[in-house]
């Protein structure tokens, strides 16, 4: 009982530790680690909603959001990421500013379907 006390403990301080190296990053790398997982973060929500959203729309709608869609992750990387010669690079600011903003948009949208209808003229 006491090395699963201990355990726990380690666990509990590792991940405080880990929050507080996000909120005080040593370098450019423990940014970049802390910022990819908000990204990911993001990343995984937006998934989520779009999927409930698109469980909501007729057909027409589906059409509408999954154009739309693609259509945003087309923009989002042209704007958010190059290619040179010594590398490909991502502006992880900015796709994690863009990701969040394309979801708030798929909240909207969802939360219009399920209080006064959906409009796929909106999507």
């Amino acid at each position: 009982m006491k090395h699963l006390a201990l355990l726990v403990l380690l666990l509990v301080s590792g991940s405080v530790a880990a929050n507080s190296a996000c909120d005080t990053p040593k370098n450019d790398f423990d940014g970049l680690y802390c910022l990819n997982k908000v990204y990911q973060e993001a990343d995984k929500e937006i998934n989520e909603q779009y999927k409930k959203l698109y469980a909501q729309l007729d057909s027409n709608g589906k059409l509408a959001l999954k154009t739309g869609q693609l259509a945003w992750i087309e923009t989002r990387n042209t704007k958010c990421s190059k290619h040179e010669t010594d590398g490909f690079y991502v502006n992880l600011n900015c796709a994690t500013d863009t990701t969040v903003e394309r979801l708030r948009f798929i909240q909207d949208r969802h939360r219009e379907c399920s209080s006064s209808g959906c409009q796929n003229s909106k999507l």
